[in-house]
């Protein structure tokens, strides 16, 4: 039999763990639960084809692995998200466990779709930003472009608004052709 949570409690991975296997995005920001309906396939196409041009720059070459959602990733305690893209450089690979990844990624990718704006514009950008995640990237379906975000002195800086190729400003030599993405 389950008990219902106070209202006030703050949430963790002992929760996150509990919640089901729906299709649904489930994360946990600053202790509170939050749910968004599976990606679209345009959404998905686009994942997989930045993910691929990461995975043959960085994965292949061995200096990180590149990992794709539903992939959880515990920044603090209680914050838990799934990122679109999560790039772990070999430097930080101690945050990679075999359940989850423990700790802050080296790049972050997140992909919009219509009922994920506000969540990865506002909410998820304000948490990298806080915690620390060196890079993010918005990918801007509608637009196609993708809106680069590095952390200088504790806080985002646009880098960038990229629509045919860019380059990754926190890690050398890795580009993606943003052509072989639309």
């Amino acid at each position: 039999m389950s008990q219902a949570i106070p209202a006030n409690t703050k949430l963790g991975y002992e929760h996150y763990v509990c919640y089901p296997d729906d299709g649904r995005r489930h994360e946990i920001i600053d202790g509170d639960h939050y749910m968004n309906p599976a990606p679209t396939t345009d959404h998905q196409r686009f994942s997989r084809r930045i993910q691929f041009q990461l995975y043959e720059q960085i994965e292949e070459s061995g200096r990180g692995e590149v990992f794709n959602a539903p992939s959880d990733v515990q920044l603090t305690d209680h914050d838990i998200v799934q990122p679109d893209l999560i790039i772990v450089m070999h430097e930080r690979r101690s945050i990679i466990t075999p359940s989850r990844i423990i700790g802050v990624p080296n790049l972050i990718v997140e992909i919009l779709s219509p009922t994920t704006k506000r969540h990865d514009c506002v909410l998820k950008k304000a948490l990298y930003e806080r915690v620390g995640v060196p890079e993010y990237w918005i990918v801007l379906t509608d637009d196609r472009a993708v809106e680069q975000f590095v952390l200088r002195d504790g806080k985002y800086v646009l880098e960038g608004n990229h629509s045919s190729s860019m380059t990754v400003a926190t890690i050398e030599n890795v580009s993606v052709d943003l052509t072989k993405v639309w």
